[in-house]
């Protein structure tokens, strides 16, 4: 009897003893299989059939996979131009100087998107990239802490061949835009811009436009805008003085300098006003290695700044248009200056205005000649709009669940953005993936999309979970970016400025000549005049009126 030839107990096609998916169908080869003697069902592991004691070869065990580990033998990074991220029937890289190409994590929730992030983020630490990330559950922050002995893990690293695995703690520094559970992350009204700004108001396309005629004023007057009350200040003198800026700046309607007005406030009074100030978080600061030489994790904590999802959004999106314009050209480089991870990134598109979604794609489109890598984090690609997509290079597509035909939709267009391996469906593969297990594609070194693998994705070294706040404290306070945000500065601005300033005067106008009064005589002739005209124009009148209708 050969050993070969295994039915899938799904579609029944032939299978070969050992492997781990049907090539058909995409189902997962652990139980059940079917004797190729007498088609009985029989478990994962059985070497003779129950029934006919025809002799089978047991498959692989669960959550194992046959591929040989990298001949480096690394634990997860296994060689200086490429980064060993996961394992199918062969193992996955990333190729490094692909790395700047950008990338997708995307899966439903409970897919093991969290868990892939921070194996990544391991990864590019270890190769002495500095990473940005947002903390949106609070489970990231355990990056700080050394993994602990872990069943699940451990499976993972013996199935997988994996050398020298050692559990580590990675260099962490933690902000938070509140100023509790890090460093104080903090920008001015002028670093934020009228764009974004407009945006965390809410204002519509009028009233950005008036508003960035407001910063207009403030750039034309030498004031500095730095906090809430920098600008509130210069609306409301706008206001009182709209008549007399007409001439330099339009028509500044009171009723939209008032909605503007109002905003700002509701701004500030849900705490708002946190958000500006000095000293403004220098990005310069997130780059550089730890005496290891492994890149440090910037690790924003955003648990309870995503309860505000749009100023979530816009608040990350400027911390990564202050990258594009901070950094010089680099071209192409052996491995990216920073990696930024931008988790939830649906918010960051929806309701977007037009100008906004351009900024976001020629950020997206330029960004990586300055080395910088962006990784979107969200559920299904869809989500992500079609040309920032098509610039996403390096994809990790985890379980789709099609509960509705919005979702099954969404199942299809993510299995048509992979390059197609005939060994299975991706659709089909798509609601059968586990936890940790993934549809991958990376780049070549020739930066063209590999065919898609159906893998594994290795096993992180750090905590899994969070960190204890005590923990984050201490690292916290042991930083030295710490003492340097920590205190909230003050210097004259725009609200100093106008306080002193009296009102502006509105230019004279010149004064109306009084009309020539006319003579007696004049005035008879024309009422005359115009008594004739009247009369000619009744006679008139009344001919075209019987010429249409006919009336004699």
């Amino acid at each position: 009897m050969s050993d070969q030839n295994l039915r899938c107990p799904a579609c029944n096609a032939a299978v070969n003893a050992g492997a781990k998916f049907c090539n058909e169908c995409g189902a997962k080869m652990e139980q059940n299989l079917k004797c190729p003697g007498c088609n009985a069902a029989i478990k994962a592991g059985t070497k003779f059939c129950n029934e006919c004691g025809a002799k089978i070869d047991a498959p692989a065990p669960t959550g194992a996979t046959p591929a040989a580990a990298p001949a480096s033998g690394a634990s997860s990074s296994s060689a200086k131009d490429k980064l060993w991220v996961a394992t199918g029937s062969e193992p996955v890289y990333m190729i490094t100087r692909m790395l700047n190409r950008h990338g997708l994590i995307a899966g439903a929730t409970g897919t093991g998107k969290t868990v892939t992030i921070k194996v990544l983020a391991e990864m590019f630490s270890d190769m002495g990239v500095p990473v940005f990330m947002a903390d949106v559950k609070g489970d990231v922050s355990g990056l700080c802490k050394a993994g602990e002995k872990n069943a699940k893990v451990e499976e993972r690293v013996q199935s997988m061949g994996i050398k020298d695995f050692a559990y580590c703690d990675y260099p962490v520094r933690f902000f938070d835009v509140y100023g509790k559970n890090g460093i104080p992350v903090r920008t001015t009204i002028a670093g934020m811009g009228p764009i974004l700004l407009a945006r965390i108001l809410g204002l519509n396309e009028t009233q950005t436009g008036v508003l960035q005629v407001i910063f207009k004023m403030a750039d034309d007057q030498n004031l500095l805008l730095i906090d809430l009350r920098d600008l509130q200040a210069l609306v409301r003198y706008a206001a009182d003085n709209s008549k007399a800026l007409l001439d330099t700046y339009g028509n500044l309607s009171t009723q939209t300098l008032g909605t503007i007005q109002r905003n700002l406030l509701t701004l500030a009074t849900n705490g708002g006003e946190v958000f500006f100030g000095e000293p403004a978080l220098n990005l310069q600061d997130w780059f550089g290695c730890d005496q290891k030489g492994r890149g440090y994790i910037n690790l924003l904590d955003c648990v309870a700044l995503f309860q505000s999802p749009q100023l979530y959004s816009t608040f990350l999106l400027w911390m990564l248009s202050s990258l594009y314009e901070m950094l010089p050209e680099v071209g192409d480089l052996d491995k990216p200056k920073m990696v930024y991870f931008f988790d939830e990134a649906h918010l960051l598109f929806t309701d977007a205005p037009k100008v906004l979604l351009q900024k976001i794609e020629q950020v997206a489109r330029l960004i990586r000649s300055k080395g910088v890598g962006i990784y979107f984090i969200t559920q299904a690609p869809s989500d992500i709009p079609d040309n920032v997509l098509s610039q996403l290079g390096n994809k990790i597509q985890h379980a789709l669940r099609a509960y509705t035909p919005k979702d099954q939709k969404a199942i299809k267009a993510a299995a048509a953005s992979f390059r197609t391996n005939p060994a299975f469906s991706c659709e089909a593969v798509l609601g059968q993936l586990n936890t940790g297990e993934a549809l991958v594609s990376m780049l070549d070194e020739k930066g063209a999309p590999q065919m898609v693998e159906r893998a594994f994705i290795l096993p992180p070294k750090s905590f899994l979970g969070a960190a204890a706040p005590e923990r984050i404290r201490e690292l916290t306070n042991a930083c030295p970016l710490y003492g340097k945000y920590v205190q909230k500065t003050s210097r004259e601005s725009a609200f100093d400025v106008l306080q002193k300033r009296p009102p502006v005067q509105a230019p004279d106008k010149p004064a109306k000549q009084p009309k020539a009064q006319p003579n007696m005589a004049t005035t008879l002739a024309k009422r005359a005049a115009s008594s004739t005209v009247s009369a000619v124009g009744r006679q008139a009148g009344n001919a075209i009126f019987k010429g249409i209708f006919g009336k004699k």
